[in-house]
């Protein structure tokens, strides 16, 4: 089954990380991709840029009412990216979320529909 890891931080975080620090983050989200890949999850997933850039379309009865500038959620969190593995179990999503390299913040694990 697929599992989606949601990865939340605080973007001020990143904004502010120091370049060596943001490359050390990067070699560690490539040595978790790496072991994700050599247990034969076929992960993808991407980052995202920053909250201020995103848009949010609302709607009503099944249509687009409204377009709005960011998601303005009342959070200290905002979505940062995402993996999508090929797990076994639950299990082995939750084992592998939380060796993602997430030094202060959350990674929600949810099953993705199979159409």
């Amino acid at each position: 089954m697929r599992y989606i890891l949601l990865i939340y931080n605080d973007e001020k975080l990143i904004e502010d990380a120091k370049p060596e620090d943001w490359q050390a983050l990067m070699v560690a989200h490539q040595n978790w991709g790496a072991e994700a890949e050599s247990r034969g999850m076929k992960p993808t997933g991407d980052a995202l840029h920053p909250t201020a850039t995103s848009k949010t379309v609302r709607f009503e009865n099944n249509q687009a009412t409204i377009t709005t500038d960011g998601p303005f959620a009342e959070t200290k969190e905002q979505l940062g990216g995402f993996y999508i593995l090929d797990c076994e179990s639950e299990a082995e999503a939750l084992e592998m979320a939380a060796k993602l390299p997430v030094g202060i913040g959350c990674v929600e694990v949810r099953p993705v529909v199979e159409f």
